[in-house]
């Protein structure tokens, strides 16, 4: 069975030159939903960090995601523009966020806050990852939305075709990441939260999140469109992939060296 893209404006409402995405949204509900959940897991913990420093942790944590975001699909993605035009880096508004560099943004202020106020840089980090699905989800779920990162063309049964890209079926990969890198692993570090050895050693969750999200996005990544203006390295792999192994042998690091 094929089925169609629901026809979804991806600009909810918009007033004069003000404009509200659902791709904005999904960060709004992302970063609330989130401090919220990490709120209520940080009182199962062993060594608590106060409600107040979560709650000061959230500017820090937004100014993390979307400048690493945004500076991270530049480089990553954009490197051509960025070299003939520097100052495109700052063009927020033309759009453009890469996983990979929001999640280095992410890092960079969990270290700098960290720091400035003496917590252990793993305990938050932990927080942080288990929640970081539910705003994996949220983000893929608007990508479907505006009929963006869309899979390859394919047979299976339960394609989707995108009527403004073209009338062929192709693998619904918002979807498919939606539910591996959201809902999926969400449940995997909720469970592994609750075991002993995980809830004890700080830093394990870190990994498993970095190993799974990494395994998830590489293997999906073969039936996802790559991008027109990059294509595929090797005739393989596409840009994706290739930041995930950087992010797949620094778990097996972490993991090795929490356990150890």
């Amino acid at each position: 069975m094929i089925f169609l893209q629901p026809a979804i404006d991806p600009v909810i409402f918009s007033f004069s030159f003000i404009e509200i995405r659902w791709y904005s949204l999904a960060y709004v509900f992302a970063f609330l939903i989130g401090v919220y959940l990490i709120k209520f897991l940080n009182q199962k913990s062993i060594k608590k960090i106060k409600d107040k420093e979560i709650d000061d942790f959230f500017i820090w944590a937004i100014l993390g995601v979307i400048l690493g975001g945004r500076i991270g699909y530049v480089l990553f993605y954009q490197s051509i523009v960025f070299i003939n035009n520097p100052l495109y880096i700052l063009h927020i508004w033309k759009g453009g966020m890469s996983f990979h560099g929001g999640l280095f943004g992410m890092m960079l202020s969990i270290y700098l806050y960290s720091k400035q106020r003496s917590l252990n840089f793993f305990q938050l980090a932990d927080l942080v990852s288990i929640v970081a699905p539910i705003g994996l989800f949220l983000g893929r779920i608007a990508n479907f939305i505006n009929v963006e990162l869309y899979g390859r063309v394919t047979s299976f049964p339960l394609a989707i075709i995108y009527p403004t890209v073209d009338n062929l079926p192709r693998h619904p990969s918002q979807l498919y990441e939606a539910f591996f890198e959201g809902i999926f692993l969400f449940f995997i570090l909720i469970y592994l939260n609750n075991k002993k050895l995980v809830n004890i050693k700080t830093g394990l969750i870190s990994s498993l999140f970095l190993l799974f999200y990494s395994i998830f996005r590489f293997c999906i990544e073969f039936i996802r469109e790559p991008d027109l203006h990059l294509g595929l390295y090797l005739n393989l792999f596409t840009m994706g992939q290739i930041l995930c192994v950087p992010l797949f042998f620094l778990s097996i690091l972490i993991f090795l060296k929490k356990i150890y």
